[in-house]
């Protein structure tokens, strides 16, 4: 079980990752949260300074452009800051209401969203997928021999709502090996999204083989991205209208969309020119391409505080400011372990 007191968040670049998307302008004199009446409580000032420092030392060795630091405790807005520039090839500094692409942070959210239809009956754990996707009615596990030929064998197990939502699906990301498996599915979320539509990434998604037996294995994947396309089946809408309805209208979350509109682009932090890592040119590719369905698994953009409203109200129990989201009971669910001794991990 996670044991969440405190929340601290940091949406900053490093090597090409950004966040936050803004449908409405923000309003930079609003706390996200009610202001803590002692600025720094909790922490002291030496570990405060640390923290100043670090950002500092990170910008000027150009290991990142900028950064939001946002931390609340007991409920409170207890530090709220920014760092270093929006964009620093254009010597703009960083602002609190700055947009981010949120990338993984998007799962969080979309989960959230499955949870709500969980709660209404509709969405049950232990529902094979196929239910919703046909496609995956018959899936195929694959099979690499010693000298790296590929078979296939029968999945014995059907993938279900709860291997989408805690990663033991067999739906993996091409990007993250180089078996002839891997090779088969697309990069990423994103690269995902923006190659093929929903109806398109389904159908590539249930005649790949996948790399595990659902179930046995925890693998990082494309589980969050299917599992918003059944939201979307359940709701007859796009997912970040099911997640506006849901989530981000009764968190008060007004800058997190899956699209930003051209009046807010100037909010979007910029990743350095160059990668610190590889040295060559880099940039976020999302910012430059329109996806083709809202992925669930990295496409959401967002700003500071409206996700540390989000992890608030997730602290909370599932409720904020008196609106109400999940019950307790399933955020209780939610952070608990579900990955048995009988998963690989």
């Amino acid at each position: 079980m996670i044991r969440l007191k405190a929340i601290c968040l940091a949406l900053a670049f490093a090597v090409g990752l950004v966040g936050t998307t803004a449908s409405l302008a923000a309003d930079n004199s609003k706390s996200p949260l009610p202001a803590s009446n002692n600025p720094g409580q909790g922490f002291s000032q030496e570990g405060l300074k640390k923290i100043d420092a670090f950002f500092a030392d990170q910008i000027a060795n150009n290991q990142l452009p900028g950064a939001v630091l946002a931390v609340a405790k007991n409920g409170k807005l207890t530090i709220y800051k920014s760092y270093g520039y929006l964009d620093k090839a254009n010597n703009k500094p960083m602002t609190t209401d700055a947009i981010f692409n949120l990338a993984s942070m998007t799962k969080v959210m979309a989960s959230v969203g499955a949870l709500t239809f969980y709660e209404e009956g509709k969405l049950p754990l232990n529902a094979p997928i196929a239910n919703w996707l046909p496609q995956f009615k018959e899936m195929k596990v694959g099979k690499v021999d010693a000298d790296g030929n590929l078979t296939t064998v029968p999945a014995k197990n059907p993938i279900t709502i709860q291997d989408l939502m805690r990663h033991t699906n067999g739906l993996t990301y091409g990007g993250r090996g180089a078996t002839p498996v891997h090779k088969m599915f697309p990069p990423s979320s994103v690269g995902a999204a923006a190659q093929y539509n929903s109806a398109e990434f389904i159908d590539k998604l249930a005649s790949t083989p996948l790399l595990y037996e659902p179930g046995t294995v925890w693998d990082y994947g494309f589980g969050i991205d299917v599992l918003g396309i059944i939201e979307e089946k359940i709701a007859g809408k796009p997912l970040g209208g099911v997640l506006q309805d849901r989530v981000w209208s009764k968190v008060g979350m007004p800058n997190t969309s899956f699209q930003v509109s051209e009046n807010d682009r100037t909010r979007l932090a910029q990743p350095l020119p160059i990668d610190p890592l590889t040295g060559k040119p880099q940039r976020v590719e999302i910012y430059d391409q329109k996806v083709k369905f809202d992925c669930g698994g990295s496409c959401t953009y967002s700003t500071a505080g409206d996700y540390i409203r989000f992890g608030q109200m997730l602290l909370n129990g599932g409720s904020i400011e008196g609106k109400r989201v999940l019950g307790p009971q399933t955020v209780a669910f939610m952070t608990s372990n579900h990955l048995n001794k009988d998963i690989k991990k």
